[in-house]
């Protein structure tokens, strides 16, 4: 049972900050504890499971040529030539390279 704190020092009885006589708030029961055991464990379906695998194959396709590209065109640069390469948010177009003289 929660009861409501006594009155702060100095406050007259009728003050909005003055508490009532000992009286209950609430009369509400505690919650009972949740126990997260008592559901069964939620997992994706064979379907979802399958198309983020999928994603995950896709995207790391993706990024493994995009870091082959780019560790090849480090290689050449380290020798000296410019590999032109473009990628989404370069800040330069493909256009700003020479085209590649044969020897």
């Amino acid at each position: 049972m929660i009861v409501s704190p006594a009155p702060f020092p100095g406050c007259s009885p009728s003050s909005p900050l003055a508490a009532p006589d000992a009286t209950p708030i609430a009369d509400q029961p505690e919650p009972a504890p949740v126990n997260p055991w008592s559901r069964p464990w939620t997992s994706p379906t064979q379907e979802e499971a399958r198309a983020l695998l999928r994603q995950q194959s896709e995207d790391t396709l993706e990024l493994r040529w995009k870091q082959k590209e780019r560790r090849r065109a480090l290689y050449f640069a380290t020798r000296g030539v410019d590999l032109p390469y473009a990628y989404d948010g370069a800040p330069f177009p493909q256009s700003a390279f020479p085209p590649a003289v044969s020897a």
